[in-house]
């Protein structure tokens, strides 16, 4: 199965650092642990991945189950919502999921894709700027406001951001961001 030589649609690789989304929702954005009516609704990201380029997506959670626990109910909701579930384990001083999504990234570099990431995390700044070859459209997954600066600085360079609450919709029910909003996106309505 050689995807080089045949002409099948591009992927899009939807990569998700969960524990970073989460951990940034809830820090930066609501000042408390996300109910689970608070957190993002996965099905959508995914559906945004495969609609935003009109190419088949390949949606992978990354999980940090060093513990030795998963959450099963969690990862059968995953499954069931087509997502590839990738629970890793290693030592408790190792960051195991921001190590599986930069080996992935650095492995999508060799091979015909475009990626999504979810998260707003710089530990990744080397791969996406690799990935910034001109030939692939690289996007970030995030609340804007909260994105690594420097990964910030890589738009110049074609890397695109995609707002999980205002562009992705991911969320049902507004979130308490204080923000910057561009006037053409300004709704009074929200905020009545």
């Amino acid at each position: 199965m050689s995807g080089s030589e045949s002409r099948s649609p591009r992927p899009t690789y939807l990569l998700v650092d969960g524990e970073n989304i989460d951990a940034t929702l809830g820090m930066n954005v609501l000042g408390h642990r996300p109910n689970p009516e608070e957190r993002p609704r996965w099905d959508r990201i995914a559906e945004f991945g495969a609609s935003l380029w009109g190419q088949p997506v390949t949606p992978l959670f990354f999980l940090n189950a060093s513990s030795g626990q998963m959450p099963m109910p969690f990862v059968q909701a995953l499954l069931a919502m087509g997502y590839r579930p990738i629970p890793l384990a290693g030592a408790s001083h190792e960051k195991v999921v921001d190590i599986g999504i930069q080996r992935t990234l650095e492995a999508i570099a060799e091979v015909d894709g475009d990626v999504l990431l979810a998260s707003h995390d710089g530990d990744f700044l080397p791969q996406v700027e690799a990935l910034l070859d001109g030939e692939r459209r690289v996007g970030i997954l995030c609340f804007r406001e909260f994105v690594n600066g420097r990964l910030g600085e890589l738009a110049s360079r074609g890397l695109e951001f995609f707002d999980l609450e205002e562009r992705v919709g991911a969320f049902t029910t507004p979130l308490p961001r204080v923000r910057i909003i561009p006037i053409e996106d300004f709704d009074p309505l929200r905020y009545l």
